[in-house]
């Protein structure tokens, strides 16, 4: 698990393809998070949660399976690719953005970058069946960075990025037509699920109500 929180930028210096996936070996800068990486262990690739098979002087590599590259954007990585990078969750870390899986739901287009002074919003499209699992003002992650949704159309989403974030991720390449990752709220899909169960006679019913809560701690 992940909170969406950038720990560094990384660099692709190499792609293996390996069967039906790839092999990525992924350099990355300074930042002392990731100098006791250890294999096994989980990683984040532009919000694409990978497994770590091999370590190194200031890299890491993951095996990227066909499942993952049918959702993702990690088959459009080549060397020199800029990634963001982040480690899995410590029981005792700071939540600062929300509850990340890693599990990317699709990948997406962007439409357009508007510069709004010392900020900018990032407009993505998105398909429609996720619709149900984003709202306005909730929690939604791009190319594994936690954001807020500022503005909701159909099928059309924006983000509003502060400059601290624009500059410290790969947020600052983006263009018009690029290609990102994105993860719905795992709360939003299970509420979802919930409100979208049928009974034993064919009729949709709500799980979630006052007895539900109640014993649920709320």
């Amino acid at each position: 698990m992940f909170t969406g929180i950038i720990k560094d930028v990384g660099r692709v210096s190499g792609v293996t393809r390996r069967q039906g996936g790839l092999r990525l070996k992924v350099h990355y800068g300074n930042s002392e998070e990731f100098n006791m990486l250890s294999i096994d262990e989980s990683v984040s690739l532009n919000g694409a949660c990978q497994t770590v098979v091999a370590v190194g002087d200031g890299w890491f590599e993951v095996d990227t399976v066909e499942e993952t590259l049918s959702k993702t954007t990690l088959g459009a990585f080549r060397n020199g690719t800029q990634v963001n990078l982040e480690r899995a969750l410590r029981p005792l870390d700071r939540l600062g953005g929300h509850f990340v899986l890693g599990h990317v739901d699709c990948a997406a287009e962007v439409q357009e970058v508007r510069e709004l002074g010392s900020s900018r919003e990032l407009w993505v499209a998105f398909p429609d069946t996720f619709s149900p699992f984003i709202v306005s003002a909730g929690s939604i992650t791009i190319d594994g960075i936690s954001l807020t949704v500022a503005k909701l159309e159909t099928m059309l989403f924006a983000v509003a990025i502060i400059p601290f974030t624009f500059a410290h991720t790969t947020l600052h390449s983006l263009q018009q037509g690029g290609r990102v990752n994105l993860e719905f709220d795992i709360l939003g899909k299970y509420v979802a699920r919930q409100l979208g169960a049928h009974s034993s006679t064919g009729e949709k019913v709500s799980r979630i109500d006052e007895v539900w809560l109640r014993e649920n701690g709320f």
